[in-house]
């Protein structure tokens, strides 16, 4: 098994956001892998905060930026970098969106039937 790190994903928790800001903002800037930043909804701002931060990165230092508290999206999103040279991630990858692509359609139907019967 390959343990070489590909994809970041820089998700600190509200307890630790302070400090957590700054060293994810230094991770950034010395990696020179994809990095995913997760905003997340803090009682300050309802994550606007977090947003805010992370569209603040300099030139230089690319961040991909999911939801607020969007931890599956990025996920999701790291899957599909790593995707493009992974024949194994692409087929999870398909299979996963299937299934999502189903449950919108079930979930869809579960509200047409209840607007039908009110």
């Amino acid at each position: 098994m390959n343990n070489k790190v590909l994809v970041s994903i820089a998700m600190p928790n509200e307890k630790d956001l302070e400090v957590m800001k700054d060293a994810v903002k230094m991770l950034e800037s010395f990696t020179t892998l994809p990095v995913i930043a997760v905003p997340l909804r803090s009682s300050f701002l309802d994550g606007l905060d977090s947003v805010l931060s992370i569209l603040q990165m300099p030139i230089g230092v690319p961040v991909a930026t999911v939801s607020v508290n969007g931890a599956r999206n990025a996920a999701i999103l790291a899957c599909q970098m790593l995707s493009l040279h992974s024949e194994n991630v692409r087929h999870q990858l398909d299979k996963l969106k299937t299934s999502l692509a189903e449950q919108v359609k079930q979930e869809a139907t579960n509200v047409r039937s209840k607007s039908s019967i009110t």
